[in-house]
């Protein structure tokens, strides 16, 4: 039997500032394939070359990766400002669409970072352009020095809620995560629940609330490491649970509608 297909939303940059590409980072495709055994699929995103329509029948569940440009302020109402740094609006028109469709079909999506952002300005929601100048907030962005095990080293705890979904797929309250973002959560909207937090409050794990399928989002990046790490593992197994289910019943479906 063929795995789940899915979807991994690419970026788009330059390389040698001068080629352009699609691209996502490789830890991405190997936790798909490895944790969650789903066949991994870099998705361009540009609407000029996929619809939300055809990634939706051809994926089972999609990967909302990490990214440097941020989701543009317009979205949430906001004005543009120097203080956002740079947008991705081809990838703005790809993915908010896209999560707001897999909440009402209940197909699955996991939030990374940017992804989850993007989860939370398609339901809603507001963000922080830079959270560390707001008092009493710690600096979480990346070091801008050192390797790459330096860079995404686990940093700070996050805390989940007693008994919520993350407590309960993680098996504990509190892990430890590495947190690599620059903007935050203002303001979650209606349907948006925070499900852990950093010590310094700002929210780190969300879902949608009475979603009939798997939206769970982080801010930090679980892929990293993903094998060996059990908070990683957990989540990755989860998403991977979730998009199996998913294509089983899919397939279901296909076949009562050919008998």
């Amino acid at each position: 039997m063929s795995r789940p297909i899915v979807g991994i939303i690419s970026n788009s940059y330059l390389i040698d500032d001068s080629y352009p590409v699609h691209a996502a980072g490789r830890m991405n495709t190997d936790a798909v394939a490895g944790i969650s055994d789903c066949m991994p699929l870099l998705i361009p995103s540009d609407p000029a070359l996929v619809s939300v329509d055809e990634l939706l029948e051809v994926c089972d569940g999609f990967i909302l990766t990490g990214g440097r440009p941020n989701v543009h302020p317009e979205e949430y109402g906001e004005v543009a400002t120097e203080a956002y740094g740079t947008f991705d609006r081809c990838r703005d028109v790809i993915t908010l669409p896209l999560v707001r469709a897999c909440v009402e079909r209940g197909q699955p999506f996991f939030g990374l970072c940017r992804g989850f952002q993007e989860v939370v300005v398609a339901m809603g929601g507001t963000l922080h352009p830079e959270i560390r100048d707001l008092p009493g907030r710690d600096n979480h962005r990346m070091p801008p020095d050192g390797t790459l095990e330096e860079k995404f080293e686990l940093r700070h705890c996050v805390t989940m809620n007693e008994g919520g979904v993350f407590h309960k797929i993680l098996g504990a309250r509190q892990v430890m995560t590495n947190t690599l973002h620059g903007q935050g959560l203002k303001t979650p909207g209606s349907r948006i629940v925070i499900d852990g937090t950093a010590p310094d409050g700002i929210p780190e794990a969300i879902y949608v609330r009475d979603a009939p399928g798997f939206t769970l989002s982080v801010q930090w990046h679980p892929e990293w490491n993903a094998v060996n790490d059990p908070v990683s593992r957990a989540l990755f197994s989860a998403f991977g649970k979730a998009t199996h289910d998913w294509a089983a019943e899919k397939t279901g479906n296909i076949r009562r509608k050919i008998a």
